[in-house]
């Protein structure tokens, strides 16, 4: 191996790292597009007859048909899909005659902003719950407490998304009458899907960062802290919690897929104008270009997402990246 080489990588494991990522995420993004554009074709029934409804003659179907490049080979298809993805075309929608580029534009923001709220709200909620359960809970104190927090958290871990959005808006939209029942208003709109998406996951979460913190308690260097009596707020903000964030990440890493994938069913119940409601109504109607890129967008989300976490565990734990490299 080049000498030269050698010392680049020695001096530079996270970019090795970062680098290997990125030729990763190529490839698996190249799966996605044609896994996508595949099983779209896969799926039975006619989809220009499921557009133009059952009322159209044959001659409209064959027309509409040709029209679209639908009775071309699926190569030529498949050539012709991926020519345009450079330059943003994405189709166009089989039922609605709109360009799918404008459906996502529309779309996409809600959805995206929906998501991140709700990250926000999970990252915001669950360490800080999870930090004071594992101190008021280490050893053997407060056994009722820490029985509390694993039964409720493993409670609300499990409740579907959709069966808590429509809980919450039975009670708090069309009981009390404190938030809109649907749609994207003002930001009291935002409550009730934000509160649907981040309640899952910020239960798990704070689950995880309880152990990890009980973990770090029962280390050496916090009885060496405690012996030296260092301040209980530097001990735990400076020290517990980073070492204990670290496996949290990762865990914030998994759930994110969860929360875009997530937004899909929380915008039907809300009404949300997001890429929800397209993805549905797309398959259902078997409007292969709109599902076809709600797919590939989605995926792509969560592709990009993962990659943006395991660099920065690269870039706070560089064990990984070293090994690597």
């Amino acid at each position: 191996m080049n000498p030269m080489h050698t010392a680049w990588r020695g001096r530079h494991p996270w970019i090795v790292f970062a680098a290997r990522r990125f030729a990763r995420l190529v490839v698996l993004l190249s799966i996605l597009v044609t896994a996508s554009f595949g099983l779209m074709h896969l799926v039975p029934g006619d989809p220009v007859r499921a557009a133009l409804g059952p009322e159209a003659t044959a001659a409209q179907v064959a027309q509409r048909t040709s029209e679209l490049g639908l009775d071309r080979p699926l190569p030529d298809q498949f050539l012709d899909y991926l020519s345009g993805l450079p330059a943003g075309d994405l189709g166009t929608s089989l039922v609605s005659g709109q360009r799918v580029g404008d459906i996502v534009v529309a779309g996409l923001p809600n959805t995206l902003t929906l998501a991140g709220l709700a990250f926000l709200v999970v990252v915001a909620v669950a360490v800080p719950v999870g930090l004071l359960a594992a101190i008021h809970t280490r050893g053997d104190r407060h056994r009722r407490g820490a029985l509390a927090f694993t039964s409720g958290t493993g409670l609300l871990a499990v409740v579907p998304e959709f069966v808590l959005a429509a809980g919450l808006v039975a009670t708090f939209a069309v009981g009390l009458r404190l938030v809109p029942v649907a749609g994207a208003g003002g930001p009291d709109s935002y409550v009730l899907p934000v509160l649907s998406l981040a309640a899952a996951p910020a239960a798990m979460l704070a689950r995880i960062v309880r152990a990890e913190a009980l973990r770090e308690l029962g280390q050496d260097y916090v009885r060496t802290a405690r012996a030296k009596r260092l301040p209980a707020r530097l001990l735990y903000v400076r020290h517990v919690l980073p070492n204990a964030l670290t496996s949290a990440l990762t865990i914030c890493g998994m759930l994110i897929p969860g929360l875009v994938m997530g937004t899909v069913l929380v915008e039907k119940v809300f009404a949300w104008p997001g890429l929800g409601s397209a993805i549905t109504e797309s398959v259902l109607q078997k409007d292969y270009p709109v599902a076809q890129a709600m797919v590939l967008l989605l995926g792509a989300l969560v592709l990009t997402s993962n990659l943006v976490v395991d660099l920065v565990l690269a870039r706070l734990d560089p064990r990984p990246a070293l090994t690597e490299a």
